[in-house]
């Protein structure tokens, strides 16, 4: 079927539809025979073969040979035993694999969770009512709604085309767009200017459209199903956590040849030395870091969604904390897009409150209200007013004052923001007492019911900036006539319009002319005819309180260093005063118009944007892209907000877009990273504190798993320098890696933003996760009070029980199995302390709650049971070589746990005094 060449009749025939759509029950029985209109995502890798894959990575295959050896070592000297080592490691990786393995896939179905709270919604005509519905949902035959921003949900066949522009750059990668028209077209049927393609965007203009074809039957769905997936890739804190492992691995490897070279020069054997190399190795690995870090990450984006801001990728995530300025919309992000018309002004009766049907009205604020009913887009329906915030106040004022109009429109030029300005064509029919009002200039509609249609005329009706109409208009009309408009009038236009904007309220013109028949759209070329010679009507101010939780979340800003930039497609006084009201600004701010930036080189820019308080008024998008790219060239990371078509492209240059859920084009949340749930500004700076916290809690986990590495490197060197009984075995330092130290270390992946976290500036792009002070607040200060009260424990159990330097205790020893368990004991007593000195890195844990994060609580319950699993019960025992401690044992550990924690408490204190 050639649908391209086809009319509108043979169209809606050939598809068994009509005008009004499909009913509900076809509609259900055409997706019950052509499926779901959605692209099937390519089958990734098999489960199976992703779960193999964690054991081929560096790490495993570093840890594979070390167990092969093992293997090895065995089989020539039996006896050693180091095949119970080797069974150990071939468990590391076991279990490091499952671990990995669950953490990615939990991450994985946590961020398809995400994407379930932004579903793709289309309007839709079925059995002559506008419906919306979830795309997925459009069947063959429904008849499409599209207009500015949408993405198209389905390949469908244009039947109403106004002013249609759309971007097939998603589909052909060429992102010129293209202008779509209804009618029949003999040629090739992807150039044809009557179809429009599912996952392309329109970029102006309406229309409606058949869907002919959906899902995988799409053009877009047949490259999909060609093109196969594409692999994901990795983002910079992923990768540098495998940086990090790599290195920390490497520096093990190093460090356990190095000693085992050491251990010949004091006369240990071959074996000795092997099994002290591989203990170096185990216990510098960081088992388990990436998977746990990708999950932080994951378990981030969801508590942020439910602070309304949604992550669409974790990269966002740590790009938040590093956030230096936000350029933000005024209307709907900083205010609350509950628009109210609050005054009106037109000649002679000056300006006013908005008034009611009950009031009595003059001709030229008659008029006002029809323009403002019927060069509209918002709609009445069910009791409920639906369109956009704007539209829906001016049409609410015109309804309650003049109730509804009927005219037929004929054609709409539609707003956009270089034009600043709507206008409609429509036939109005005019009754009773027309006439009259002709007599004297003035279009008197009067009122359906009052008498026979005398006369339908040709109306061209406009509203927007005052900027873009007043320069159109010639005439101004009063409430006695219609006069050409001089100077005296355009003064008092212009003070009501300071006035009203002063007050913070936007302000919306309005204009018309009477012309000849028209019964089709124009020619682009003829729109400025029409649009020239208008009678300018009046003013509308509308009012949109600010947000009452922004002046707060502003403070926030300050304080953490980031500079808040309002852009704004409104005049400069009402920006200016609704910064004001937000506190935005206190002194007198650097304000920059779209005419005033066109005329200025980057240079003048960049040295404006330097100012503390500046404001952008009456930006188009490009403006916003302009600005965005000359402070990210100035080192800024800079997090954008935007909600129309034009609005992708900063969106996509900033280092963080931010589309609007509520009020924002499909287009715009397709290119953000972040879609507000709520438009709020306020959910953007919770957003930054929250991505702030994930980036501490990372830190704060790395800190508080190196921290334990020291305890279990100390032991081996003290073991291969002062030839005493090795304090610490290689299945007690995995005890703690996979065992006790786990639960605690994903407890601190929970954590709350600490009080500080928006008291700092932001962090720098290039700041390492791991730089020099948190390697030497774990490995040079926290560290070495744990190897101390291993140590301790060790030599105190070793001499009560009559153990003298230089004496050989066999392995299977009574005593020395108390001696290491008191080693091992000793650590997990001091990494419950650590767990506590890790929540904050400069704020008392004391000032946070001690007990406030309950899942640390957990966290220590679970190391607990485990260690008197590993200490006290005869299986833990045998697996672990452990033997049972006296109370005394722990009495003399338990300050050890304490004095960690205080003494992190004084470096608090002196850190923060200092």
């Amino acid at each position: 079927m050639n649908i391209h060449t086809l009319s509108k009749e043979e169209v809606l025939k050939s598809l068994v539809t009509s005008e009004k759509g499909l009913s509900e029950d076809e509609a259900l029985k055409r997706l019950h025979e052509y499926g779901l209109n959605e692209i099937k995502e390519v089958k990734g890798k098999p489960l199976y073969l992703r779960f193999l894959a964690q054991f081929t990575h560096f790490l495993a295959i570093l840890l594979w040979i070390a167990a092969g050896l093992c293997f090895l070592s065995e089989y020539l000297h039996p006896g050693e035993g180091l095949l119970s080592l080797g069974i150990a490691i071939f468990g590391v990786i076991l279990i490091n694999a499952v671990f990995t393995f669950v953490q990615e896939y939990r991450a994985e179905k946590a961020v398809e969770a995400l994407k379930k709270l932004l579903p793709f919604n289309v309007k839709i005509l079925r059995e002559g009512s506008t419906k919306e519905i979830c795309a997925e949902n459009v069947a063959p035959g429904d008849l499409v709604f599209l207009s500015e921003g949408d993405k198209v949900p389905a390949d469908a066949r244009l039947i109403e085309s106004n002013y249609l522009m759309v971007n097939n750059a998603p589909l052909t990668g060429e992102s010129d767009t293209k202008p779509r028209s209804r009618e029949a077209y003999i040629g090739d049927y992807l150039d044809s200017p009557n179809i429009v393609f599912a996952g392309t965007h329109v970029v102006s203009g309406s229309g409606k459209a058949v869907a002919f074809a959906t899902g995988m039957s799409t053009e877009f769905g047949k490259i999909a199903h060609l093109t196969g997936g594409v692999q994901e890739c990795l983002s910079p804190l992923q990768k540098e956590i495998i940086r990090v492992t790599k290195i920390v691995a490497v520096i093990a490897a190093v460090t356990g040849i190095l000693f085992f070279t050491l251990g010949f020069f004091t006369g240990k054997s071959f074996w000795h030395n092997f099994l002290f190399a591989i203990g170096i190795i185990i216990a510098n690995v960081p088992e388990g870091l990436l998977p746990t870090v990708t999950l932080s990450l994951a378990m981030g984006s969801q508590k942020m969604a439910k602070k309304k801001a949604l992550i669409k990728n974790l990269t966002s995530v740590e790009t938040l904390g590093s956030v230096t300025v936000i350029c933000t919309d005024k209307t709907g992000t900083l205010t609350q897009n509950k628009m109210e018309v609050e005054k009106i002004w037109n000649v002679g009766a000056g300006l006013k409150p908005a008034l009611t049907k009950d009031d009595v009205v003059g001709h030229s604020y008659d008029m006002l209200m029809k323009i403002a009913s019927l060069c509209n887009n918002a709609t009445y329906e069910d009791g409920k007013y639906k369109g956009d915030p704007t539209e829906t106040a001016i049409i609410k004022a015109a309804r309650e004052t003049s109730g509804d109009i009927k005219a037929e429109r004929v054609f709409e030029m539609p707003f956009d923001s270089e034009r600043k300005r709507m206008s409609t064509v429509c036939k109005i029919p005019l009754y009773p007492p027309f006439s009259k009002g002709e007599l004297s200039g003035i279009p008197l509609f009067g009122k359906e019911g009052e008498g026979e249609i005398l006369q339908e005329k040709y109306f061209v009706l406009t509203k927007g900036a005052l900027e873009s109409v007043l320069p159109l208009c010639n005439s101004i009309l009063s409430d006695s006539d219609v006069k050409s408009i001089n100077e005296d009038d355009k003064n008092s236009v212009m003070q009501a319009y300071h006035s009203m904007m002063d007050e913070g309220l936007r302000v919306i013109a309005f204009a018309y002319k009477s012309v000849g028949a028209i019964h089709e759209a124009p020619l682009q070329s003829d729109i400025a005819e029409l649009e020239s010679n208008l009678i300018f009507v009046g003013l509308m101010g509308l009012e949109d309180p600010p947000r009452p939780e922004v002046p707060d979340a502003i403070i926030k800003c300050h304080d953490a260093g980031i500079k808040v930039i309002m852009i704004t497609g409104d005049a400069s006084r009402t920006a200016i005063a609704i910064a004001k009201q937000i506190g935005l600004v206190k002194n007198i701010p650097v304000v920059i118009e779209g005419h005033e930036i066109n005329a200025m080189p980057d240079n003048e820019v960049r040295e404006k944007l330097l100012s503390e308080e500046i404001i952008f008024a009456r930006m188009t998008p490009v403006h916003k892209m302009r600005i965005v790219t000359i402070l990210e060239d100035e080192g800024e990371r800079v997090a954008v907000t935007g909600d129309g078509v034009n609005d992708a492209p900063a969106l996509k240059k900033a280092n963080i877009g931010i589309a609007m859920g509520m009020t924002g084009t499909d287009v715009a949340r397709e290119a953000a990273d972040m879609v507000l749930l709520d438009d709020n500004f306020a959910s953007i700076v919770s957003a930054i504190e929250e991505g702030r916290a994930i980036f501490e809690n990372i830190r704060k986990f790395i800190s508080y798993i190196f921290a334990s590495n020291i305890p279990e490197i100390v032991p081996y060197i003290a073991y291969v320098i002062f030839s005493i009984p090795l304090p610490l075995t290689i299945m007690q330092i995995l005890a703690v890696d996979l065992g006790t130290d786990i639960f605690p270390a994903l407890a601190l992946g929970a954590e709350k933003p600490t009080k500080g976290v928006m008291k700092q500036l932001p962090r720098s792009p290039d700041e390492r996760l791991l730089n020099f002070r948190i390697l030497s607040r774990a490995y040079l200060f926290l560290g070495p009070i744990e190897a101390v009260a291993g140590l301790f424990g060790f030599f105190y159990v070793l001499n009560s029980g009559g153990w003298q330097w230089g004496m050989v205790l066999p392995v299977d020893n009574f005593l020395y199995m108390q001696a290491t368990t008191a080693c091992l004991a000793g650590i997990i007593i001091s990494q419950i302390g650590n767990v506590f000195a890790c929540r904050s890195f400069n704020e008392s844990v004391f000032s946070i709650g001690l007990f406030s994060n309950r899942l640390i609580l957990f966290g220590i319950a679970v190391e607990l049971i485990l260690s008197v699993f590993i200490i006290y019960h005869p299986l833990g025992n045998k697996i672990f070589g452990t033997a049972p401690l006296g109370f005394s044992v722990w009495l003399i550990l338990i300050p050890f746990g304490i004095g960690l924690l205080l003494f992190e408490e004084i470096r608090k204190f002196y850190a923060k005094s200092s």
